[in-house]
């Protein structure tokens, strides 16, 4: 079946503006193919040679990027870098892009994080609303029983725009972590019913095996609300479903040869069991996240402890490597390693967050949990 030239032209694109640098037409067949099926090289060349140097520019014989400035929207903000470690954590105040592009390859064995699922929703702009109160996509729910409900974002607002920006942004994502982790390396990253499909697709196209998805079971005030202004005449509808579960989207870089090859070289390639007698699953029972836990570090994306720790053992399976949580946010995922006594590096990009992070590692390290 043949391809829509304009099909070509915009996978082409979306390409470059996530590849760190230039690319060969090869590469770039061999990139967009997943998502166009069979490409010819000679479609790809044609189009790179008739559209340069309009829009793309030759770097070097048969290598060519993308001549758009300021294409990059993501992520435009360079931080100076410090650090601090705290028991087996290392805590990085960065943008993730240039740390991930700066490390050793095969330098990192497994990956948890909870990363901003709308991109907009951590933007400067957005943050300050939060912190101060006032929404903006930043949903503040009314009180319910007396108690205040936590910020949500509101990810039915997307629009096209938003949410091929975060294709673009997990794609470049994919491709710096791919990079930086060992053979048969882990990466699970937290998402919601509306938006996992973009992200594991995004993540597969950059090279990771699409492993499945981890169910986290808790029930939520999410959802489930009547039509806005119709309660009484539409009482007994729901808009949406009453949220039940979190998907966590489950990837793996490609294995150098058999499991147990790369288990021995690589230390990764596979779960670690809860005992002897019974399988890492794929659905974690949880609570929300206890106003205990929420006290050491309000974070409005904080996960619990409980639930944490069983996951982030879980990525390890022989118990040894480092852990990294590219979007550190609160830092539960690096007090869960903290507790099992995993290494880990967490790395943030937002200041305030950072200094909540470092605060609270050490408190949410020393929570005693209890079983869902």
């Amino acid at each position: 079946m043949s391809v829509a030239p304009g099909a070509i032209r915009d996978k082409i694109i979306s390409y470059l503006q996530t590849c760190e640098g230039d690319a060969s037409p090869a590469e770039i067949v061999k990139g967009i193919s997943p998502r166009l099926g069979s490409v010819s090289s000679s479609s790809v060349r044609s189009y790179l040679s008739l559209n340069t140097p309009k829009t793309f520019s030759r770097t070097a014989p048969g290598r060519y990027r993308l001549n758009q400035p300021g294409f990059d929207t993501a992520h435009q903000l360079r931080l100076p870098v410090s650090s601090t470690t705290i028991g087996q954590a290392t805590l990085v105040h960065t943008d993730c892009f240039d740390w991930l592009a700066s490390q050793p390859a095969a330098s990192v064995h497994a990956v948890v994080t909870d990363p901003p699922y709308g991109l907009v929703e951590y933007t400067t702009k957005e943050t300050e609303k939060l912190r101060s109160g006032q929404g903006g996509i930043w949903r503040i729910p009314p009180s319910f029983d007396g108690h205040a409900r936590s910020p949500l974002p509101r990810f039915t607002v997307l629009s096209d725009q938003d949410r091929e920006a975060l294709r673009t942004f997990f794609t470049k994502f994919g491709r710096l972590i791919e990079r930086v982790l060992v053979p048969g390396a882990n990466v699970v990253i937290a998402s919601n019913p509306l938006l996992s499909h973009i992200v594991a697709d995004a993540l597969s196209l950059a090279g990771l095996e699409l492993r499945g998805y981890i169910a986290r079971q808790v029930m939520t005030m999410r959802g489930g609300d009547r039509p806005k202004n119709a309660h009484h005449e539409f009482e007994g509808v729901s808009v949406m479903p009453r949220s039940q579960w979190e998907p966590w989207v489950v990837l793996r870089k490609p294995l150098e040869g058999r499991v147990q090859d790369n288990l021995r070289k690589w230390k990764t390639g596979g779960f670690r069991r809860p005992n002897a007698d019974q399988p890492f699953g794929d659905v974690i029972r949880s609570n929300p996240t206890p106003s205990a836990e929420k006290k050491i570090a309000p974070h409005p994306s904080l996960k619990p402890q409980a639930f944490m720790r069983q996951l982030v053992r879980g990525v390890l399976p022989l118990g040894e490597g480092i852990i990294l949580d590219p979007f550190m946010g609160g830092g539960s995922t690096l007090a869960a390693a903290n507790a099992i006594g995993y290494n880990s590096i967490g790395l943030e990009i937002d200041e305030g967050f950072y200094g909540l992070a470092a605060d609270a590692i050490p408190q949410l390290a020393s929570v005693i949990v209890k079983p869902a």
